[in-house]
């Protein structure tokens, strides 16, 4: 890990790394997903069946493009009924979190005779994204779905990449059905947001695509963006411990390899106000590095993203994990709720000792799709707002118009707006 003391060159430094991880920075992968997206645009099945064989070695047709309920019960029954046990119990978590977010319409009458307000109505058909191979992750299945059945989307439609055997990853589908979502089909990478995003024959077309992929994916996403809508164009993993002296080095160490064993752009960040608890949390990272199964990961991440940061105050600490605005943020302080209202900028954040970072992951039940490379400053977590519309409800009676009639006209006629300034008059020309 990248040992620095912290002052303006140095943040400075960390954030230009850290930028270069986001899939905006990527422009040499471009002209390639556009060019998928347009060729499945165009083609609709028969590119999508020959993008499948080229990346995924699997002939694709008509016919096994969709995962049947018996692929689906076979999955299942291949994982352990204790892992079943807790994905069920996640699943739940999950749920009963984003049901607490759940937001209702409204209606308002003014004593003038007006009626406002706000229609709540889920978004039809959506599309999710979920990886396959070594990054296959049941619990995103669950996170990008449950937000959606919470907020009451009609049609759930999942992509998900098949193996060369035509095999979907079993905990994927285990997930899928305990969602209770049976609309999946074998397709992967940038062909498979560009079916969701304009249709194919066998393919329908959503409103929103949401998951996580590889830069592929996320290229795709932003192409297609304005078509439908997206969650987000989501950069590698990251995470940031902001620690005192009153932290465990142990743990600190172990967090920042949780997110670091992702990939070789994940980033790790410890800012402390402590030389002796960074010095100690190097040292574990270090020693257990050697031993990980994802070493030569570990490593390389480590190595160009992973920083500890020495700050020479709190003060200092907390306005740079608001300019780093990471992705997950665990506060390890002696007290860390108050440390948290000074906090501004991150995607989730874990208070105390054992609050560690997975737990979110897997199991809380706050969602774990979040906004990476600063984003935070702007983007919130994926949640059932991301799966509603909300339209506005206007309504005025006759005398209600009468008494706002002239100031809406002045507005519009000095916009030089004549038709809308005529819209409201010729309601009341009779009576001059």
């Amino acid at each position: 890990m990248n040992k620095l003391y912290l002052d303006e060159n140095n943040i400075k430094n960390v954030l230009n790394e850290l930028i270069k991880r986001s899939p905006n920075h990527y422009e040499e992968y471009e002209s390639i997903v556009y060019g998928i997206v347009n060729d499945v645009k165009a083609g609709g099945d028969d590119a999508v069946f020959e993008y499948t064989l080229k990346f995924d070695k699997f002939s694709l047709t008509k016919q096994n493009i969709r995962v049947t309920e018996s692929e689906i019960e076979e999955a299942y029954a291949s994982i352990s009924p204790e892992y079943i046990e807790v994905m069920q119990e996640a699943f739940e978590n999950i749920k009963r979190f984003h049901e607490m977010q759940v937001r209702n319409s409204f209606i308002h009458t003014y004593e003038n005779g007006s009626i406002l307000g706000q229609r709540i109505t889920p978004i039809e058909k959506v599309g999710v994204y979920v990886p396959g191979g070594k990054a296959a992750y049941p619990s995103s299945t669950l996170m990008n779905i449950v937000p959606a059945i919470v907020a009451g989307c009609e049609r759930i439609i999942m992509c998900t990449p098949p193996n060369a055997q035509g095999k979907v990853n079993a905990g994927t589908l285990a997930a899928a059905k305990i969602a209770g979502v049976k609309e999946i089909y074998k397709v992967g990478g940038a062909q498979a947001i560009a079916a969701l995003a304009f249709g194919t024959e066998s393919i329908p077309k959503v409103d929103k695509i949401v998951g996580p992929g590889n830069i592929f994916v996320a290229l795709a996403k932003k192409n297609v963006y304005g078509n439908v809508s997206i969650d987000s164009i989501a950069g590698p993993s990251e995470i940031l411990v902001l620690a005192d002296e009153s932290a465990t080095p142990r743990f600190v160490a172990c967090d920042l390899m949780s997110q670091a064993e992702h990939d070789e752009m994940a980033s790790a960040i410890l800012v402390t106000t402590s030389e002796t608890l960074a010095d100690s949390v190097i040292e574990e990272v270090e020693k257990r590095v050697k031993t990980a199964k994802r070493k030569e990961i570990l490593e390389k991440s480590l190595s160009k993203y992973g920083f500890v940061l020495i700050a020479k105050d709190m003060d200092q600490a907390i306005e740079t994990v608001n300019n780093i605005a990471s992705e997950h943020l665990e506060i390890v302080t002696k007290n860390p709720y108050e440390t948290m209202t000074k906090v501004k900028n991150a995607g989730a954040i874990f208070l105390g000792e054992y609050s560690s970072e997975p737990l979110g992951d897997y199991f809380a039940g706050p969602n774990h799709v979040l906004p990476t490379n600063g984003t935070a400053k702007f983007f919130s977590p994926l949640s059932v707002d991301d799966f509603i519309k909300k339209s506005s409800i206007i309504n005025y009676s006759y005398d209600a118009l009468k008494a706002v009639a002239e100031k809406i006209e002045l507005f519009a006629e000095e916009e030089g707006l004549e038709a809308h300034a005529n819209s409201i008059r010729v309601r009341f020309e009779e009576e001059e």
